[in-house]
């Protein structure tokens, strides 16, 4: 690194909780491959340009920092969890061929289909949380009344997990996500109380096979003679009941705090209903408070904008701010609720992009239809100012979503 070369402090400010950093705009123009210190002071370089986070994501070489990789962490000795610091002990090959079964197998269960036949349920478990809401009266915390519990119900039932238990999955899965929140001791302990509980669970359903998700890698594994072994089973019912409900429980608050803030569009969406799947495509891209980014670890040499990342480098690619480029998206810092189409990357690219992301977008869908439908009048209860943004963990999420109808 020259010596003039300036280091941004990471993650970057923003304004409000619902607004994008100043500094993007500057960076996509003039500074497409920009050096950022992490919160543990390594350095890292960051990509902000729809092309190069593309890019980066869809080359097969490249993967999340593993534990041996010696890569840029986010946090300091001592703190953080076992996603932040890269050093949860996954069983799953995370590149090659290894990976590329491994999705075969579990994508398998999340393929449109299987999600259209589950919206009746996920509009049913909608439809109670938001008459619970109502009878508790207003104002109400959305995040808290529907944003949080709906995902956690549909996962738990996906994984055959008692959903009594989601409170437990909720703390567990903050201390695997935690960049701050918790000390290395906290989210260890936590992360040994996961391991103990889901490998009780694998083995309830390796010795009564059933027909949810582990129940069915465990029988497609077996016929096809190269299943999953406990630990590998082990890893995936963690990494999807994290997965499947921290990012899709924040969405929530933020797509229906989004809608809300200028009022205008949720009566547009109300005057058109049909504009729901193009809406909810349209909070993926215009969300800047996804988290993180997406950490990838150079095993090779690339060059990006006549610039040499050279191996052992780490990047960090910026979804968020690659979704409001100009050059893809027309009239980019504008919410439009039709835009069609939206190659936005929210759900990542290429050989790693979102397993679940069907999954997500039928929740947020669901969620969104039914809140319009029943309830018309709902507005902020708050000034965008008041809304305050999640700190400390990898994914991004408002505190609070206060409403009232």
């Amino acid at each position: 690194m020259s010596q003039n070369e300036e280091v941004l402090s990471y993650p970057l400010p923003y304004d409000t909780a619902l607004s994008a950093p100043t500094e993007w705009e500057r960076l996509r123009a003039k500074c497409p491959v920009a050096t950022i210190e992490l919160p543990s002071g390594d350095h890292a370089k960051i990509l902000t340009r729809h092309e190069h986070v593309k890019g980066l994501l869809s080359d097969p070489r490249f993967a999340r920092p593993a534990a041996g990789d010696n890569a840029a962490r986010v946090t300091r000795e001592g703190s953080g969890g076992a996603v932040a610091n890269g050093d949860m002990s996954m069983t799953i090959p995370d590149r090659g061929e290894g990976h590329q079964q491994w999705r075969r197998l579990v994508g398998k269960y999340f393929t449109a289909k299987r999600m259209a036949a589950l919206r009746p349920g996920m509009t049913a478990i909608a439809e109670r949380l938001i008459d619970d809401m109502v009878r508790s009266g207003a104002p109400a915390d959305l995040k808290a009344g529907v944003g949080f519990p709906l995902p956690v119900y549909v996962i738990c039932d996906m994984l055959g997990v008692p959903a009594e238990d989601r409170d437990r999955f909720s703390r567990w899965s903050d201390m695997m996500l935690s960049t701050s929140r918790y000390t290395r001791e906290e989210a260890g302990q936590g992360m040994g109380e996961f391991v103990q509980y889901m490998s009780g669970h694998v083995a309830a359903k390796r010795a009564t096979p059933t027909d949810d998700l582990i129940g069915m890698l465990i029988r497609e594994g077996e016929e096809a003679g190269q299943g999953l072994t406990d630990a590998q089973l082990l890893s995936t019912a963690m990494g999807l009941l994290v997965a499947g409900h921290e990012t899709t429980a924040n969405m929530i608050g933020k797509m229906v705090a989004m809608l809300l803030v200028d009022r205008t569009r949720w009566e547009r969406l109300l005057a058109e209903p049909s504009l729901v799947r193009t809406a909810v495509e349209e909070s993926l891209r215009f969300d800047t408070n996804l988290g993180f980014g997406l950490r990838r670890y150079l095993t090779d040499d690339i060059e990006i904008e006549g610039q040499t990342l050279p191996t052992g480098t780490t990047v960090v690619c910026s979804m968020p701010a690659a979704n409001r480029d100009e050059s893809v998206f027309a009239g980019a810092d504008d919410m439009d609720l039709g835009r069609s189409p939206n190659p936005h990357l929210t759900f990542g690219a290429g050989p790693h992009s979102c397993l679940g992301q069907a999954l997500a977008r039928t929740e947020l869908q669901v969620v969104l239809e039914t809140l319009l439908r029943k309830l018309p009048t709902l507005e902020l209860a708050v000034s965008e100012q008041e809304l305050q943004r999640v700190e400390g963990l990898l994914v991004g999420g408002l505190r609070q979503v206060p409403v009232r109808w």
